[in-house]
């Protein structure tokens, strides 16, 4: 009975794990191309859903099969130039300038790229997991708790970060393109960082 203690607070480790840099970087180019919550959120719970999908799915292929080789920093690589193309997009759409706009990005590519997220931190989450639970069921259960609170976690950061793009708190045309720029600019930035720190450091 011992692991029930871990998994009860998976939930709350995934809600936190939900804010790290890469997530909140990747999701605010998608959130921030809506003017109304609704869609924001939607986007949000589609980035959750596929990074859960792919914890899950990779996380119980390490635990049963015990290879190591999907835990590589090309992964981690991968996300990075995920991000550098996710900057570069949302500079060069005039959408993102733009108020009450039509975004063209549907649920499907959120997904997309929660499964690119999920499959960088499924090697090092399952080694984790598995040095505190070494039953592989219950470590599956720890993943995929953890997985829905970070969905969680991501709804509730997408709400704050959705504030300033909305019709009523919208502030002006330059303010909203300081943010795009200074939103994609990170974007780039921290994805070069993971591309070099992990290919060529």
């Amino acid at each position: 009975m011992q692991p029930i203690i871990p998994i009860l607070f998976a939930a709350v480790v995934g809600m936190g794990h939900a804010f790290e840099p890469d997530h909140l970087l990747a999701v605010s180019t998608l959130v921030t191309r809506h003017d109304r919550l609704g869609p924001a959120l939607r986007d949000g719970l589609f980035w959750g859903l596929g990074h859960t999908t792919m914890l899950v799915l990779f996380g119980s292929i390490i635990i049963f099969s015990r290879v190591t080789w999907l835990h590589s920093g090309y992964f981690e690589a991968a996300v990075g130039v995920m991000l550098i193309g996710l900057g570069i997009g949302r500079l060069l759409d005039k959408n993102s300038y733009q108020s009450f706009q039509k975004p063209k990005q549907q649920a499907g590519f959120a997904y997309t790229v929660g499964l690119v997220h999920g499959l960088a931190g499924s090697g090092a989450l399952v080694l984790a997991v598995l040095g505190a639970i070494p039953q592989p069921t219950w470590a599956v259960a720890y993943i995929l708790v953890f997985g829905l609170g970070s969905v969680l976690g991501m709804l509730a950061a997408v709400g704050l970060m959705h504030l300033p793009f909305t019709q009523r708190m919208w502030l002006g045309k330059r303010l909203r393109a300081s943010a795009v720029v200074l939103s994609s600019a990170l974007s780039v930035g921290y994805g070069g960082w993971l591309v070099y720190s992990n290919l060529l450091a």
